[in-house]
């Protein structure tokens, strides 16, 4: 019955009809039934779309740019440090606390606590994200998203010089079995992932700063794949080298070196197709200023050796 309801064309996600029928807004021949039930030629089918919940969030002031905005999506730039939704330890001042001050139209497909949400940035991932206003919206860039359509370009500073000047990393991905907080390369169990990277400049100093496109969406996808075959992102608290070992350098390197308070990762680039016009649209986000930052003073150390 699921999958009958999703060709109906009625702009809501398989996941969204499986949750109506589990809560019991759907009847085949009047009856309650279940998602996995087999329908037959003449059975009528009816599903009630209850009006979202009330919002339990309060509207308020976060920091992100509008890159463009209709009454179907808004597209933005989201600062490192700022958590996309509410979650342990972040309670206020998500970019959704955001997003509902600055528009009151979001998509309430996503559940009370991610309105307009179809995917997400790590809090110290800045760059581009798409967020819903419509559940035909919300519908359209999930499908995308999921099927791989949804073109997602980062940039990113890494530890170490990379072979060759592009590759990709094909390596499954899955939660760690010890540190369940961490995602992890597995041999077996684990999520397909696939990241393409492309060299754009390769620094003496032991850095490279690389333009990675991924075909899948998995849990810190970049961030585990750099680091599984050792050149992780630099400034990754996680996944990356501990802060100690630029005690290893010398007393000059360290102090041309940035800091690196954050990870050196940026989303630059998204495309989709338009939920209304059908039409492929593409957006871009400049280089925030702390890697622009972090790339000048490589490139300094680069001239001083």
């Amino acid at each position: 019955m699921d999958v009958f309801l999703c060709n109906r064309s009625m702009g809501l996600s398989r996941s969204r009809i499986q949750s109506l029928i589990k809560e019991g807004h759907a009847r085949v021949n009047g009856r309650p039934s279940k998602a996995s039930h087999k329908l037959k030629s003449g059975d009528r089918v009816f599903l009630a779309i209850p009006p979202p919940s009330e919002m339990i969030l309060t509207p308020d002031d976060v920091e992100f740019q509008v890159i463009y905005e209709d009454d179907a999506l808004i597209v933005l730039s989201k600062p490192a440090g700022v958590v996309v939704h509410p979650g342990p330890g972040h309670s206020t001042k998500t970019l959704v606390h955001g997003l509902l001050k600055h528009c009151k139209d979001l998509s309430g497909i996503g559940g009370t606590l991610r309105p307009g949400i179809v995917h997400r940035l790590d809090k110290d991932t800045s760059g581009l994200m798409v967020a819903a206003k419509s559940d035909l919206a919300h519908a359209s860039l999930s499908g995308q998203l999921k099927a791989g359509l949804v073109k997602k370009q980062y940039l990113t500073i890494v530890h170490g010089h990379l072979s060759g000047e592009k590759g990709e990393i094909a390596l499954p991905i899955a939660r760690h079995p010890v540190r369940r907080k961490e995602m992890a390369v597995v041999e077996s169990g684990g999520r397909h992932a696939l990241s393409l990277w492309r060299k754009l400049v390769e620094f003496q100093c032991g850095f490279s700063f690389l333009s990675v496109s991924i075909k899948t969406g998995r849990t810190h996808q970049i961030r585990v794949h750099l680091s599984y075959i050792g050149h992780p992102v630099a400034g990754d608290p996680v996944y990356g080298y501990r802060r100690d070992r630029r005690k290893k350098r010398s007393t000059r390197q360290a102090e041309l070196l940035p800091d690196f308070d954050r990870q050196m990762l940026h989303a630059s680039r998204l495309g989709f197709i338009h939920p209304v016009t059908q039409n492929y649209v593409e957006f871009e986000s400049a280089l925030p200023y702390d890697m622009k930052h972090a790339l000048d003073r490589l490139k300094s150390l680069d001239l001083q050796q």
